[in-house]
């Protein structure tokens, strides 16, 4: 068993509120990412877990039993920091097998459970060498082994990628996945990088300013996303955010277009909204009558994709194009919106009207 549920978790460091009433349940055998920008809440809500910061307020239950006052050591966790925090007199092998020779397991268990675990990281080579004579990625992997090799009741890991280069963070996202699947362990994953949550997680928890936002899913999250705020931390570009207002069967933006109101628009007449458009629900090639006039502001070259900035009104959308789409700043044009997919925000309380709707 695994499972981790906190309940209104609430901490305070003087006059700044960490957290302000964090409820999550983690799943036994879980891929749990909490998500979030920094200062959101996120390291605190794993420290809270992990019993090192006493709670203003709240709970914390493992496996069903309330562990609130437990000492850290009784909790069972393992933590993995972005620091990777290895003893620098150490090798490899003995850095991995700490955790063990701590809780005075036998030789022959501890080579084991070494053996096994430098296998599954693929670091059999480097378990003679110490620290500093290993990369960034080597590190981050001998952490990993040491935090796996005792079989905790789940793993907490803190940004642990942060501080690898984009190639070898690609690389162990691709890894941990696999070593999830293959312990079928709880993870407790915190980061600010979308990708990460989105490409790793089975569960994601969006943190804002020590308030949970929304819960659920990479593709509910990003499809469904619960008010505006998840919308424009969720994706790459940002979502494009147009004012507008319900007016019979059409949708009126500030800066005089129109659309169709979409079947599923649930807003009230005259009421005041954001309409949320994803870049690749956007097209620079006329479609159908769904579609904004604008003129091009600008073209960002990605060599698979562009991305065409669209100047509407005072708005800047954003749009994914073929590689090839040229044109001039100033152009006039129009953009193809995808009102199926578009998203709805009321102006006022920034929660979505579209999940309801649809």
């Amino acid at each position: 068993m695994g499972t981790v549920a906190v309940q209104g978790l609430c901490k305070s460091f003087g006059k700044v509120r960490a957290l302000d009433g964090v409820t999550l349940d983690v799943p036994d055998g879980a891929f749990f990412v909490v998500l979030g920008p920094s200062g959101a809440g996120k390291t605190t809500t794993l420290r809270a877990i992990a019993g090192l910061d006493k709670l203003d307020a709240g709970s914390v239950h493992l496996d069903g039993r309330d562990a609130t006052a437990d000492a850290p050591a009784v909790r069972d966790l393992a933590m993995v920091f972005q620091n990777y925090a290895l003893y620098p007199r150490h090798t490899a092998y003995e850095n991995i097998a700490s955790p063990l020779r701590a809780r005075r397991r036998p030789a022959g268990e501890i080579a084991a459970a070494v053996e096994r675990m430098s296998g599954l990281l693929h670091i059999e080579r480097l378990l003679h060498r110490r620290p500093a004579q290993l990369s960034g990625g080597e590190m981050q992997r001998v952490a990993l082994a040491r935090a796996l090799v005792r079989s905790p009741r789940a793993f907490l890991m803190d940004e642990p990628l942060t501080n690898l280069d984009l190639k070898l963070r690609v690389e162990m996202r691709t890894e941990l996945t696999r070593i999830h699947r293959s312990l079928g362990a709880t993870f407790v994953y915190v980061t600010n990088d979308q990708v990460e949550a989105l490409s790793m997680a089975d569960q994601v928890a969006v943190l804002r300013e020590g308030t949970v936002q929304q819960v659920g899913t990479p593709t509910e999250v990003y499809e469904r996303p619960a008010n505006q705020w998840v919308a424009g931390f969720v994706g790459s570009p940002p979502i494009s955010l147009l004012a507008c207002h319900a007016e019979g069967d059409r949708l009126v933006g500030e800066a005089g277009w129109t659309l169709p109101r979409p079947r599923w628009a649930t807003a009230a007449d005259g009421q005041a909204l954001r309409l949320g458009l994803r870049a690749e629900d956007l097209s620079v090639e006329q479609r159908g009558d769904a579609s904004l006039p604008g003129e091009l502001y600008g073209l960002e070259p990605l060599g698979d994709r562009t991305v065409v900035d669209v100047r509407v009104g005072t708005e800047i959308l954003k749009v994914k194009a073929r590689p090839t789409v040229t044109g001039t700043p100033g152009e006039r044009l129009r953009v193809t919106v995808d009102l199926d997919r578009a998203h709805l925000f009321d102006a006022g309380t920034g929660l979505s009207l579209s999940a309801a709707g649809r």
